[in-house]
């Protein structure tokens, strides 16, 4: 199933190009939509794609193109790689070309910023036609730089229905990016997008020089604030002990290659937003997803205070030692009584 497919893939930044690589190297043609000329030109004649995977080297499968259109129609399988400020836009103007048996798979790690909405929801709305049956995500620990070169990944690929998440499975699946499924579309997008908050928090919390220790509480209890979220957003529990959740957040929030550790460090050396988001060059999704889930998380009454407090820093200029001394201060609580893995599991 996974060979000889043509492959659209829309978005050739460093994660949609190492996936476009993948599925290349699985056999299959990938036609690449990308906005920009130059880009275009230097993936169809150089094989490289320098910005975003320097030194890379692509397949020849791999196709550039500039014309939606051209990318989109008459394929079964359409891959969407863009920014979740983009989701909406961009399933727009895909909409004319698409059939209704196509499969849509998205790997983007993000709320939309003014809707709160998943961005399987934001598709749907976009794309009627398609079945909700037939959107994908592709989630977990799974860092472009590391997959275009070949090195061991482990993903999860989620959807409504077990089938078509298989033959999403069958594509990407091979001895160095191995996939696995699960039937819980909600948790997974939810654990993805959510852990970008954390990490942000781990980056500041390396910038401020508060060490292991303080990281390590961070992670766990921010563990807990996600799976809080996403089981009253109807998650399953134990998502968040797997891949998408615990896997993503590991490496999202301990990783040099992390954007959003990265942002959240340059944040705790003292840097602001807008001069840290210039130097990124690329989308930090932990700063859009941090407002997102701040409302969301008030509209659905769930506690989040490690959330709330990034949403302070990053957005009504809170200093971030105040953020973490608020933090460390809160009102006494047992562990039991929040979240945890235990209770995961318990509830399952």
């Amino acid at each position: 199933m996974g060979n000889n497919q043509r492959i659209a893939v829309i978005g050739a930044g460093s994660w949609g190009t190492a996936l476009a690589l993948v599925l290349a190297n699985n056999g299959n043609q990938v036609d690449l939509y990308t906005r920009r000329e130059d880009q275009k030109k230097e993936i169809n004649e150089r094989r490289t794609n320098e910005k975003y995977l320097p030194e890379i080297q692509l397949p020849i499968g791999i196709k550039a193109s500039t014309n939606l259109e051209e990318v989109v129609r008459d394929k079964q399988f359409i891959l969407l790689v863009v920014p979740s400020h983009s989701m909406r836009e961009t399933c727009q103007k895909i909409e004319p070309f698409i059939n209704e048996n196509s499969v849509l798979i998205h790997a983007t790690k993000g709320l939309e910023i003014n809707t709160y909405s998943r961005m399987s929801e934001v598709i749907k709305e976009e794309i009627e036609k398609i079945p909700i049956e037939n959107i994908v995500v592709l989630s977990g620990p799974s860092h472009a730089e590391e997959v275009s070169k070949n090195m061991p990944t482990t993903v999860v690929v989620a959807g409504k229905k077990l089938a078509v998440a298989e033959q999403v499975q069958d594509l990407f699946m091979n001895t160095s990016f191995r996939v696995y499924t699960n039937s819980d579309l909600v948790g997974v997008e939810i654990a993805g997008a959510l852990k970008n908050i954390i990490a942000l928090g781990a980056g500041l919390n390396d910038g401020l020089d508060f060490g292991d220790n303080a990281k390590a509480a961070l992670m766990t209890r921010g563990l807990a604030e996600i799976a809080r979220l996403g089981i009253e957003l109807g998650a399953n529990p134990l998502t968040f002990s797997g891949l998408a959740g615990v896997g993503d957040l590991i490496v999202t929030c301990t990783s040099k290659h992390s954007r959003n550790w990265r942002a959240g460090y340059m944040l705790g050396k003292g840097e602001p937003l807008e001069s840290v988001l210039h130097k990124m060059g690329m989308v930090v999704e932990g700063v859009k997803t941090t407002k997102a889930a701040h409302y969301l998380a008030e509209k659905h009454h769930v506690r989040m205070p490690i959330t709330s407090e990034l949403f302070h820093v990053l957005f009504e200029e809170k200093k971030p030692n105040d953020a973490v001394g608020d933090l460390m201060g809160r009102v006494k609580t047992h562990e039991m009584e929040e979240v945890s893995l235990t209770q995961m599991f318990d509830n399952n």
